[in-house]
């Protein structure tokens, strides 16, 4: 066994190639005697991949179930496996943007799945309005229903569609976007620039290898530059490894204009 995640009811195992079958039963018996709270082992037989980060995962023991009930930051989520993207490895993301809120703020979330971050900062701040806009059809199913599950409607918009046929249609402009983004070469800043007002905020996720930072940071300037916009880059932090040396990265930044 080389790692696995727990979601909920769920551990999503990777196995070395070369294990059998009959090694692979028992580790996640074992798996699952240290953690009682899983009832179900997947295999991960593939990374993420595509525009919606979808999964592969083969059943292994346990209850023939690929959706979830998993709990986080006093808010629970119901999704699938396969079909949702989620990252419990966030979690502590949601909860320090969602700190950064102010009473009365509009937050837009974009790329945002089954709506973790909408709806932690929905139950940890006083936002006024918070838009969750997802590209999959599948994941906004889920994130209607963990709106519900959360009992954050009334603050909590879920929106269906491409951010970029979205974005230009909403009347409002945002005190704060966060953009929780997939690791794609469309980095989404174009559009993001169009909605957020004067001595905003935007979170921006993006993909690099350590010695290369820099390119994010200039990334950035550069896209606001085209925008016309001007904007001070508060801090950049890691939040989190994908890969051999590649990190995620989250840059707060602010619009002077």
């Amino acid at each position: 066994m080389k790692g696995y995640d727990i979601l909920g009811n769920i551990a999503i195992v990777k196995f070395d190639r070369k294990d059998s079958s009959k090694k692979k039963k028992k580790e996640s018996s074992m798996l699952m005697k240290q953690h009682k709270n899983i009832s179900t082992v997947l295999e991960k037989s593939d990374k993420f991949s595509g525009r919606l980060r979808t999964l592969k995962t083969k059943h292994v023991l346990g209850v023939k179930t690929k959706e979830v009930v998993y709990r986080e930051n006093d808010c629970t989520f119901r999704f699938n496996v396969d079909s949702c993207y989620f990252s419990p490895r966030l979690s502590n993301e949601r909860v320090e943007i969602a700190e950064m809120v102010k009473p009365g703020e509009r937050v837009l979330v974009m790329c945002s799945g089954v709506g973790p971050f909408a709806i932690v900062i929905a139950k940890l701040s006083e936002a006024d309005e918070v838009v969750s806009v997802e590209l999959s059809r599948e994941c906004n199913k889920y994130a209607l229903d963990n709106v519900k599950r959360n009992k954050v409607q009334d603050v909590v918009e879920i929106v269906q569609g491409d951010v970029r046929k979205v974005l230009p249609k909403l009347k409002e402009k945002f005190d704060r976007i966060v953009m929780t983004r997939p690791n794609l070469k469309d980095d989404f800043l174009d559009v993001a620039f169009l909605k957020i007002r004067k001595n905003g905020f935007i979170h921006y996720y993006g993909f690099y290898e350590e010695d290369k930072v820099d390119e994010l940071k200039k990334l950035i300037v550069d896209e606001a530059k085209k925008a016309k916009k001007k904007v001070k880059i508060l801090k950049i932090k890691k939040a989190g490894d994908i890969g051999m040396r590649k990190y995620r990265y989250r840059v707060d930044f602010r619009i002077l204009n």
